[in-house]
């Protein structure tokens, strides 16, 4: 018997599996026409959001959630993301999620001290 996950467990698992480097268990929650909008850039498909995903994840370091609210088909997280090349970045990321899985994310964060750290990384 499958059970499907509520819009706050998908939430919480694709958290949990991106700190962890988990890219199989990530693409589990990801419906295979995910639609990505984010700060730095956008994603079409599931292939595409993995991608940025283990881009961002080379210098991810810790999710520090803070709080997450869930409503419907809709999940919001506040976080605080820790990497390697900037000071904790405050970030909100919305999920929509359609037939179990998540369909639809939007993330918006100041973005200076993250672009400042990767071009001392190059």
């Amino acid at each position: 018997m499958t059970t499907t996950k509520t819009p706050r467990e998908l939430a919480e698992t694709y958290f949990t599996a991106w700190e962890a480097g988990d890219f199989e268990t990530l693409r589990g929650v990801l419906a295979e026409d995910v639609d990505f909008v984010g700060t730095l850039g956008k994603a079409s498909g599931v292939e595409e959001a993995l991608a940025g995903l283990k881009g961002l994840g080379q210098v991810l370091e810790k999710i520090d959630v803070k709080v997450r609210v869930a409503e419907g088909d809709e999940a919001i997280t506040w976080f605080d993301l820790h990497t390697s090349v900037a000071p904790p970045t405050p970030t909100a990321n919305w999920m929509h999620v359609r037939d179990g899985k998540v369909a639809r994310i939007r993330v918006t964060f100041d973005p200076r001290d993250l672009l400042a750290g990767f071009e001392k990384q190059n």
